[in-house]
């Protein structure tokens, strides 16, 4: 991994200790929507990383499946 894969890994980290507990638990996905972009930066480059991780996120509303959803 690189620089730029280490960065987006951290805000991603910084977002799940400190902004995450304060929304709860609401996903609707296994692995969650943050865990989901971290397994994704590692497997693939950033903006196909941040592309499936927008389409994921997008994929949570009312009316969308809920379970496991891998990457």
């Amino acid at each position: 991994m690189n620089f730029i894969h280490i960065f987006f890994i951290m805000i991603v980290r910084l977002y799940q200790f400190f902004i995450s507990p304060f929304i709860g638990k609401n996903c609707r996905y296994i692995p969650s929507c943050s865990e989901y972009m971290i397994l994704s930066i590692k497997k693939y480059n950033i903006l196909k990383a941040i592309w499936i991780t927008i389409i994921r996120i997008m994929k949570c509303n009312p009316w969308g499946k809920s379970g496991y959803d891998p990457i």
